[in-house]
């Protein structure tokens, strides 16, 4: 069981039993961090500064656009 940040979140991953996304939120810092992790096991960590966070969304917002795009594309046959 991976625990929660105490600010922030996590995502169960979907390709992998046991791995997840911990979201932390590091305000007195300026900082988001990111780490994945398997069980209990960090296996990477990205510390992101507060001017990062608009790129990322944008990346992650088209990302999630370009998916909708082909399950559209693949449903109109």
């Amino acid at each position: 069981m991976t625990s929660v940040p105490r600010r922030g979140d996590v995502v169960v991953g979907r390709d992998a039993r046991g791995r997840v996304l911990r979201i932390g939120s590091h305000p007195e810092q300026n900082r988001v961090v990111l780490s994945i992790w398997q069980d209990d096991t960090c296996l990477a960590t990205l510390r992101l500064a507060g001017e990062d966070l608009p790129a990322v969304m944008r990346a992650l917002t088209e990302a999630v656009v370009d998916i909708d795009a082909v399950n559209r594309r693949e449903a109109a046959g």
